[in-house]
Formats: C-alpha cells, sequence, structure tokens
C-alpha cells in the first residue's frame, strides 16, 4: 500500500522581533558612528576645550556593566521559569539603569558646574549630545523594561514571552556597549 506522507520541514527562520530589533541597532549604529564622526571633524577644525569627564562617569561605567550581568542572569532566570529568580534580577536590572540615567544627570551638572556648558565651547556641546542620545535611547529601554517588571510580578510567566525577554536583553546589552564605546571615545578625545 503506498501511502502519502506529509514531510513537515522546519524553517530555521529568524523571529520578526529579532530582526526589527537588530534593524533597530543598525540604525543607533549609524546615528552613533555619525556623531562620533562629527566630533572628530569638528576637533580637528579648532577652537576646542580640553576636559576630563566627571569621575561619576566612571561609576555609571561599572553600574551599566552591572547591569548587563543582571539582565543575562534575568533571561536564565525566565528561560528556566523561575520566578522569584527573574522578578529579582530584572528588578535589579531596572533599578540599575535608573541609576546610570541619574548618575548621567549629576555627571551633567558637575560639567556645568565646571565650565563646560551645553551652549559653549563645541567640545562640551559634543559630550551633552552624544551622552544625552545615549541617554534617551537607556530611557526608552527603561520604560520597556519596566512592563517587564511589572508583568514579572502582576502576571504568570509565559513561556511564549521568552522571545520578548532576549530581545530585551539584546537592546539592553547592545546600549550597555553603546556607553563602553561612548565612554572609550571620550576619555581618548576630550583631554
Amino acid at each position: 500500500m503506498n501511502m502519502m506522507t506529509a514531510e513537515i520541514k522546519t524553517v530555521n527562520r529568524f523571529h520578526p522581533l529579532k530582526f526589527m530589533m537588530w534593524l533597530g541597532i543598525a540604525g543607533m549604529v549609524m546615528l552613533f558612528a555619525a556623531l562620533t564622526s562629527a566630533y572628530l571633524v569638528r576637533k580637528a577644525q579648532g577652537n576646542w576645550l580640553e576636559f576630563r569627564i566627571p569621575f561619576i562617569f566612571w561609576l555609571n561605567t561599572v553600574i551599566i556593566l552591572l547591569s548587563s550581568v543582571s539582565m543575562q542572569w534575568a533571561v536564565k532566570a525566565f528561560a528556566r521559569y523561575d520566578v522569584k529568580k527573574y522578578r529579582l534580577a530584572i528588578t535589579t536590572t531596572f533599578t540599575l539603569g535608573v541609576m546610570f540615567l541619574v548618575g548621567q544627570y549629576f555627571g551633567w551638572l558637575q560639567l556645568d558646574e565646571g565650565g563646560i556648558h551645553l551652549t559653549g565651547n563645541p567640545s562640551g556641546s559634543y559630550v551633552y549630545v552624544i551622552s544625552g542620545v545615549h541617554a534617551a535611547h537607556m530611557a526608552v529601554g527603561l520604560l520597556i523594561m519596566l512592563i517587564g517588571v511589572l508583568r514579572a510580578f502582576f502576571r504568570p510567566l509565559n513561556p511564549n514571552r521568552l522571545v520578548n525577554v532576549q530581545v530585551m536583553a539584546t537592546y539592553w546589552h547592545f546600549v550597555d556597549i553603546l556607553w563602553i564605546y561612548l565612554f572609550i571615545f571620550f576619555q581618548f578625545n576630550l583631554a
């Protein structure tokens, strides 16, 4: 007896949310490449004030690295459906992200108190704008993460939402790596 069998093919497709995230990251890479390139071009034209970034930016760098560690912990806890660990990890990541933004604000205040103003010399203006655009991207990540925090406490973990947590983690790791790049860029190009 000849039976027709249906062959089920599995297609390894890139999840649409992950694809959109990587497109967004590509756009952000281009944006920050343009900003740092403009910085270097303007610096070469002269009338450039040299200064050091505030120490709090060093502390922020440690905070943001810790937030990446806690975000990875959150992904692993979610994948294991460990509710308690996921809640702790995602809340820790959110708190560290807020601490980073508060630290950036205090860093800008220290710059201003040190005579480096947003509307002053272009060297200071670029630091404010570049770090401010990064802070805006962090704020967007925190808003999305806040939804994740609220869901963690008010809804049961849904295995179908693992991809959402992975996408959130990818974005978070990217903005963390982006800050490391900007921090190093400022260290080598300000003084």
